[in-house]
Order: C-alpha cells, then structure tokens, then sequence
C-alpha cells in the first residue's frame, strides 16, 4: 500500500531585503550574514525561481514568480546548499514504457500522440523533459498477452535462438520509441526481462520458476541478439537489469533468481558473452526492494561477477530506501538506480505527490541513486491491458483514452526533478534539516537545483542560503517546490 501523508498546500513568503552589498564568501558554506546596505532594506527580487505543485489550490506544477532576497532567516531553518561537496552523477528521470502505454500512446491520432510525446520528452523550456526510460525485454505484465523473444511450442526447445525475433514490440513498443528518439536522442534506455522463455525454466511456465543451468549459456546470447536487435532498429540499450524483482514469482510473467544464481549467471555466461560480442550495455543487478541490501552485496563479493557489473538497482515495495547507502558504503565504486514504483490506482495526488517526492525523488537521490523511475507511463481508464495474474491497479502517470489525456501523480512527481536535474547533474550539498526533505544538484549548465518538500505538520517559513545570500520561502504541509538559479 503506498503510505498517505499530509494534505498538499503550497504558500510562498517573500520576504524584504536587500542583496549582499559586502564581499562573496568563496565558500558556499559561510554564515547568514548577506549585507544589510547601511541597515536600509528595500524589495530586490533574486535570481531564484521556482516551481510549486498545490493540489488544494488547484495549482500543478507551475512556474512561479521570482524569489526576494533577505537578510534575516529569523527563527526558520536555512537549507545551505553547497556545490563544494560533490556526490553522484545523474543519469535521468523517467518512467517504464511498457508494451501497454506504448500501444495507448500508439493509437493516439498522429498530431495528438505528437504532442503528448513532445510534452513529456522534449527539453525546451515548456516541456518536461523526461530523460530516462525503462521498458520490458520481452512482456511484462502490462502488455496484453505473455511473450518473449523466443517462443516455442510446448515440449521443445531453441537452444541457438533460430526463432530469436523481436516479434510484438515491432507493433507499437519500437514505433514509440523512435518518436521519442526523434524528439531527445539523447535519453538513456535501461531494459528489464520479466522472465526468460518457458523452455529455459524449471516449471516451463511464464510465472514462477527459476533459470536452468544449462540455459544459462542460451540465455546470455538472448540477451545479446536483443541488444544488437534493438540497435539495428535504431535503439540504444544503455543498461539491462538480468531479471525484474527476481524474488517475487506471484507476477505473470516472472521469474525466481537467488543472488548466487544471478553471480553464476554473470559469470559463467553473460559477461563472458557480452564481452565476446563487444557489448558495451551495463549489466545491473538485483532490480527489487530494498529490503535486501544483501541480495547485491552476495554478487558483488563475488570477483568473478563483480568486474562485470556496472551496479545495482531497486524498488521500494518493502524495506526503506536508505538500504541503498549499505551497498554504495559496501562497494562505491559501482552505481545504485531506482527502477520502479507504482501509484495504485485511482491515485492521490496529496498523498502520492508527498510519498513519492519524499521516498522515490528526494531519498533515492540522498543514498546515491543515479535514476528516479515511475512505474507505467500509461494507462487508460480501465486499467488496461495487463496480462492474467498481471497488475490490474496499476496507475500511469498519464491516463489516455483515445485522444482524452488525463496527467496524473506519477507526471508530476517526474516534472518535479527531470526538467530541471538534467543527465550529467551532479548531486551537491544541502543539509538534513527536520520537517524539510531536501535534495540539490548542480546541472550541467552550471545552475542550482534545490527540490524541497514540508514533510512537517504545519506550515514552515525557512531560508535557502547559497555563497552567502538567502532567500525566504513558506511551504505548507505536504508542499512541494523546486527551486532554480
């Protein structure tokens, strides 16, 4: 059950002052005092701009005006943030495309699917700007049957992937993504099996099961016919996780994988494989809760699996996402993601907005995460279509029936990050302060980004501070706000 927090409502506070008028600090870090022009205030509006979600007051994710300066934080809390003290690269936000929202969005009249495609993906200042996504290698349970890319009749068996053939991803999965590649070239693709073909599993079923050994070498070359498949359409798989939630056999498709199946996996067969070939796509690990930290911690301490590991990856449908920080502390040389998490349906924009901004957004990124991901881009008003036994609540972030769009929580706790934390952001410095969930980056371009959200009971009035200069802004309980300069 996602966790309901407090009603959203959002109020700035500007506050009056004059800018600095003595010398910068060359540390981020220095005191509150910006300067008080002889003691003569006056209304000086700053640098800083922000955007705020306010359900109550029927606000979504709009720009507002620009901050004041002040001079005083009064009795408030200051969010100091400091680009001295730098922390993980970011790849991108995003969402999984699954073969479901590809086919709604597919569907769509061409000058309608257009703009819905160039809203979410195009970074130019109106647009949010999505900047990573996920999609099934083979089915998940968002498509509207079970299949891989290697299908065979019961009883028999293709150990050198005759059949091997993109198959329904052709229909409405590959179209979408060439669109979308049109509109941002450059978005990272991660791709994730929900399960291998039946021929290879224990049970020959789609749910459940567990890879056999002597598949194990059938299976890397799946891997690797996909990537090369995918790229001759024109489509670069950045990273592949090797089995979405592989402790979790109740969905339709899936598949059961312990950690020393997956490090035998690796390498024994798809490192060995991927080098073979040249591939150059991260291998990532794990790709469920983080209620097992130890689950990519086993294959890391395996040498013979760890050179061939880029890192590891997470959902949050059980355990607490600072479980995240033991396995960068246990091997920070490799990189942690987060996949996936779902907003059950009909969706709250209150209580999502405020659990997901807080969990998905906000604390992925504070324990070294690379990636925020929401589960299902799209869905329609029926919750369609999803497999037999597959997820029949799963919420997109947009709802699309036929060219109605309906934009819900999950859009807006990516617009929050991905418009502003663009690939190449880096995570910098910004402190832990009670009542005030609070994550920054520098970008590429050289601007701030500070995401804040009142985790508190009642309204909060704080400051931020950055190279001596502050301003003032008041976050009802359960707000949001991303700030800018």
């Amino acid at each position: 059950m996602l966790t309901m927090f407090k009603n959203l409502a959002f109020a700035v506070a500007l506050a009056l002052a004059t800018p600095a008028c003595s010398k910068s600090s060359t540390s981020d870090n220095n005191n509150n005092n910006v300067g008080t022009n002889n003691g003569a205030d006056s209304a000086v509006k700053s640098n800083v701009t922000y955007w705020l979600t306010d359900p109550d007051r029927g606000v979504e994710f709009q720009q507002q005006s620009a901050l004041f300066y002040t001079n005083n934080a009064g009795t408030g809390s200051v969010i100091v943030v400091d680009s001295t003290q730098t922390f993980q690269t970011i790849d991108g936000f995003g969402f999984t495309l699954t073969g479901g929202s590809a086919m709604h969005i597919f569907n769509m009249d061409a000058d309608k699917r257009a703009a819905l495609l160039k809203e979410l993906f195009a970074w130019d200042g109106s647009n949010i700007g999505t900047s990573y996504l996920r999609i099934s290698l083979g089915s998940s349970d968002l498509d509207d049957h079970v299949f891989t890319y290697d299908d065979v009749a019961g009883g028999d068996s293709d150990v050198n992937l005759v059949q091997f053939n993109l198959g329904p991803d052709k229909n409405y999965l590959i179209p979408v993504l060439k669109q979308i590649l049109a509109i941002n070239p450059a978005i990272k693709i991660l791709g994730s099996p929900w399960s291998a073909p039946s021929w290879m599993k224990s049970n020959g079923g789609s749910a459940g099961g567990s890879l056999l050994p002597r598949y194990y070498g059938a299976y890397a070359t799946y891997f690797v016919k996909y990537i090369q498949a995918m790229q001759a359409q024109g489509i670069a798989i950045d990273a592949i996780t090797i089995q979405n939630e592989p402790l979790n056999p109740n969905n339709n498709p899936s598949m059961v994988m312990q950690p020393e199946e997956q490090a035998a996996f690796i390498k024994q067969s798809l490192g060995p494989a991927f080098a073979a070939a040249n591939i150059t796509t991260k291998i990532i690990l794990y790709d469920h809760n983080a209620d097992r930290p130890d689950y990519p911690i086993t294959i890391l301490n395996d040498p013979d699996a760890n050179k061939y590991v880029d890192g590891s990856a997470f959902h949050l449908y059980g355990g607490n996402i600072n479980a995240l920080n033991q396995v960068h502390n246990a091997y920070p040389n490799k990189n942690l993601y987060f996949t996936e998490q779902w907003v059950g349906a009909p969706g709250n924009l209150k209580g999502d907005l405020d659990w997901h901004i807080q969990n998905v957004v906000i604390g992925s990124a504070l324990n070294w995460s690379r990636t925020a991901l929401e589960w299902n881009l799209a869905s329609n008003t029926a919750l369609q279509p999803h497999t037999p036994g597959g997820c029949s609540q799963c919420l997109g972030a947009v709802t699309i029936d036929g060219n109605t769009i309906t934009r819900n929580p999950a859009y807006y706790v990516i617009a929050h990050a991905a418009k502003f934390v663009r690939p190449g952001s880096v995570r910098i410095g910004s402190p832990v302060v009670n009542g005030l969930a609070n994550v920054a980056f520098k970008t590429p371009g050289g601007n701030m980004v500070l995401l804040v959200e009142n985790t508190g009971a009642a309204t909060n009035t704080f400051a931020i501070q950055y190279r001596g200069k502050m301003v003032s802004a008041t976050l009802n309980a359960g707000a949001v706000g991303t700030f800018i300069w």
